[in-house]
């Protein structure tokens, strides 16, 4: 039997105390985001340039300016595309972004006009998936675009306990159109969860909460995201 791959661990950071304790911790990646609040939005330059001069490990910038899946029409597009760019210039090489369209699909317009500004740079179209009026097709309508590896995904809007059963039957469908980027489970995850998830072949998980045992007014915790590198190895 061939060995079982480790798993990728990706944690939520707010700033660089965040980021040394996920480190420390066993994450393999972060993703940076401001204002938890509205569930996570495109940090300052700075934060980014302080974070990356503290760890070694990969970053993912989130791209997104307000609350909601909506792009925010012509101008928040090109807000967007701004924001892209200035991380660009900053150092940074791997994002984070998903936006639906008033219909509840994905605005592939403004996707493509963002993903066009990150010059084939690796990317996660993040939990706009969970909203999405039909999960295969948003998949499909996205298939082409460059270095998207990867989704942010609990399987539904309500989260993971909810999510499962999709989770599970996507992971069975890797390698078919649309299919071919990476799940990354994330959104109400809890530890009690990764035995049926790995079981299932689901290999990267994203966590923010429960790397955190103060809650988000507290920082992340090494020791909480080492108890998390355990279990994924284990």
């Amino acid at each position: 039997m061939s060995e079982r791959k480790s798993a990728l661990l990706e944690v939520i950071a707010l700033g660089v105390e965040d980021a040394v304790a996920a480190q420390a911790g066993g994450a393999d990646r972060l993703e940076l985001v401001t204002d938890m609040a509205a569930d996570g939005l495109t940090p300052p330059v700075e934060t980014f340039t302080g974070i990356r001069a503290s760890v070694d490990i990969s970053l993912r910038v989130m791209l997104r300016l307000s609350d909601g899946f909506a792009a925010g029409g012509a101008k928040g597009v090109e807000a967007l595309v701004r924001a892209a760019g200035e991380m660009r210039a900053a150092g940074a090489d791997e994002f984070v972004l998903g936006f639906l369209d008033e219909h509840g699909g994905p605005d592939v317009t403004a996707v493509e006009r963002i993903v066009a500004e990150l010059d084939g740079c690796r990317w996660t179209f993040h939990r706009a998936i969970d909203h999405a009026v039909d999960r295969d097709a948003l998949r499909k309508q996205l298939a082409d675009l460059p270095g998207l590896d990867a989704y942010l995904t609990a399987g539904s809007p309500a989260g993971v306990d909810d999510g499962v059963p999709a989770l599970v039957t996507e992971a069975a469908r890797h390698g078919e159109p649309g299919y071919e980027p990476r799940i990354m489970v994330g959104g109400g995850l809890r530890l009690d969860h990764v035995p049926r998830l790995r079981a299932a072949g689901l290999d990267a998980f994203h966590i923010g909460g429960a790397a955190r045992p103060k809650g988000w007014t507290g920082p992340v915790s090494a020791e909480s995201v080492r108890e998390w590198r355990t279990a994924l190895d284990t």
